[in-house]
């Protein structure tokens, strides 16, 4: 084994300035043998570090290799298995548990020896040795209080030296003094031994003449000592404070990555925040137009529409993975669905009133009217198409109540124009007549009872549906094919122009309530077919196709032919 020892010191530790104090021969427990060392070993520099080396024998070669190195303090138990019989095993409780199975109870003991030595110098009982005999410990105490565990292994390690150059030297020239010490080596060891014994005296008589100096040396050792002591303990403290300063760091390294984990996770927060403020937020004074705001006025309208603008874009934004969940936006979904709800019925009734409203005051100006015109709804057209933005909101977030709307409209609007025309072609009627309320007659002889049968057609003529085009052209052709055998030219020509002016007021009423029911409801017109006319579109739809009718007394062709 001190051969082993040797060489493992000369081979691996010396290189790593490392000295060997203890080794035995180990196998993991358990297991198919395969021998190994276990070497506790310290630092030739300061400061000390002490290490359990595991050194594995090469398969290749008759060398060995350093294949596992252990911290001494990263040691936390040594079990030793049994106290009172002798049992080769023994755990090291590093990281993990390692089991071994020493070659002998001696090495074993030896190296547990040695173990606690080490605990006791440089970690002061941080270890604890469990199942080890206290007469083992008692032994491994030192003698002297002041003895060094280091400096009792150095002398095991050094029991051969060689001589050194300046000792060689020495002895060659001790020996050339003596001639005769090859031939006779007693006569020259008696010599040296007579040589001896004369220093000794001398150095003898010197030391007892010397004796206060030697007391004052003595003196001086012992403080040295000491001092030297007093030293090993400033260090060890120092030691132990730079131990604790590192843990303090390591903690403390550990809270910086902690805290850096909560400022990115509080980033991500306040960025998820942001969007859901910035995006899902609708203003005090919104919420208040939507549901107070005067509908009425054009400030009250503008602040409106803004609102419900607002509304439909925090109600269709994209929200990302996980917001749904929120109870926050839960909430203020439900909030924008109440007052998407709150304000489209707000805004139904008000159009409803404001159709009934002007439908009235419309039907109002139409009977006071006695000329040959069609009122105007262009004020009605301007005061209903301040609402068009909110119509057209309604439409893309409440579409039953548009619907709703628009049929309303239509019933109220389909009753004016009924009033208003079946007044104008009465009107009319009384002018191409010349029909007075007494029931007289001037200017058209008799074609009186025809004209008059086809202006009440004109009084009954439906506003709904394709029937009112079908039956509004029906009445006109009644009007525009009287013979000319019943009128006389003067008359004639009063029927073509008041006939002209009838038309003339129909197709800009028609057009304008065409534009205005495309702005207000936001229909899209469709486009008429390549080479279609109005012409095509009326037979299309039933209706028989008027006849032209000239302006000036002068009938085309095909009429005066019938």
């Amino acid at each position: 084994m001190t051969a082993i020892k040797h060489a493992l010191q000369r081979d691996i530790f010396t290189p790593n300035d490392e000295r060997l104090l203890s080794i035995v021969n180990v196998c993991k427990a358990g297991k198919k043998k395969k021998n190994c060392f276990l070497c506790a070993t310290v630092t030739t520099e300061r400061p000390v570090q002490v290490k359990v080396v595991k050194v594995k024998k090469s398969d290749k070669g008759d060398f060995y290799k350093r294949q596992t190195a252990w911290e001494l303090r990263e040691l936390a138990v040594v079990d030793a298995k049994d106290a009172n019989k002798e049992n080769p095993e023994f755990d090291l409780h590093f990281e993990k548990v390692y089991k071994w199975v020493a070659s002998s109870t001696t090495e074993k003991n030896s190296f547990i020896s040695y173990i606690w030595k080490l605990n006791q110098r440089y970690l002061r009982k941080k270890i604890d040795f469990v199942n080890v005999s206290s007469q083992l410990l008692e032994e491994s105490v030192p003698s002297g209080e002041n003895q060094s565990v280091a400096g009792g292994d150095e002398e095991t390690l050094d029991d051969y030296q060689e001589l050194n150059t300046r000792e060689e030297q020495d002895i060659e020239i001790m020996m050339e003094g003596c001639e005769y010490a090859i031939s006779n080596a007693e006569a020259f060891a008696e010599k040296l031994s007579s040589e001896l014994q004369v220093l000794d005296g001398a150095n003898i008589q010197s030391i007892m003449a010397s004796e206060k100096q030697v007391n004052i040396l003595m003196q001086l050792l012992d403080e040295a000592l000491n001092e030297v002591d007093t030293i090993e303990g400033k260090l060890s403290s120092y030691e132990e404070m730079l131990q604790s300063v590192k843990e303090q760091m390591d903690q403390i390294s550990q809270s910086n990555h902690l805290i850096q984990l909560s400022n990115t996770n509080n980033v991500r927060l306040l960025d998820e925040i942001e969007f859901l403020v910035n995006h899902m937020d609708l203003s005090k004074g919104h919420i208040k137009a939507l549901q107070d705001g005067d509908l009425s006025s054009s400030k009250g309208i503008e602040a409106c529409t803004d609102a419900a603008e607002a509304l439909l874009q925090c109600m269709n934004i994209a929200l990302r993975p996980g917001h749904d969940k929120l109870h926050a936006v839960k909430q203020q979904q439900h909030l924008f669905n109440d007052l998407r709800e709150q304000f489209a019925r707000r805004l139904a009734n008000h159009l409803n009133n404001v159709f009934v409203h002007q439908g009235h005051d419309q039907s109002t100006t139409s009977a006071q009217h006695s000329e040959l015109s069609l009122p105007k709804h262009n004020p009605l057209h301007r005061d209903l198409l301040r609402y068009a933005k909110l119509m057209e909101w309604l439409k893309n977030t409440q579409h039953e109540k548009y619907e709703g709307l628009t049929g309303n409209y239509v019933d109220y609007i389909a009753r004016l124009y009924e009033r208003e025309i079946k007044d104008f072609f009465e009107v009319a009627k009384i002018k191409m007549t010349g029909t007075t309320k007494e029931g007289k007659k001037f200017g058209l002889h008799g074609s009186s009872g025809k004209l008059t049968g086809s202006t009440s057609s004109l009084n009954k003529l439906p506003i709904q549906g394709g029937g009112s085009r079908r039956s509004q052209s029906s009445s006109l052709l009644d009007m525009g094919n009287m013979s000319a055998s019943d009128l006389d030219v003067a008359d004639r020509t009063k029927f073509d122009k008041i006939f002209e002016q009838v038309l003339s007021e129909l197709e800009p009423l028609c057009l304008a309530e065409q534009d205005f029911i495309s702005k207000f409801f936001k229909l899209q017109q469709q486009p008429s077919m390549p080479g279609s006319t109005a012409a095509d579109g009326e037979e299309a739809d039933g209706a028989v196709p008027s006849r032209p009718v000239s302006v000036g007394g002068e009938r085309p062709q095909s009429a005066a032919s019938e």
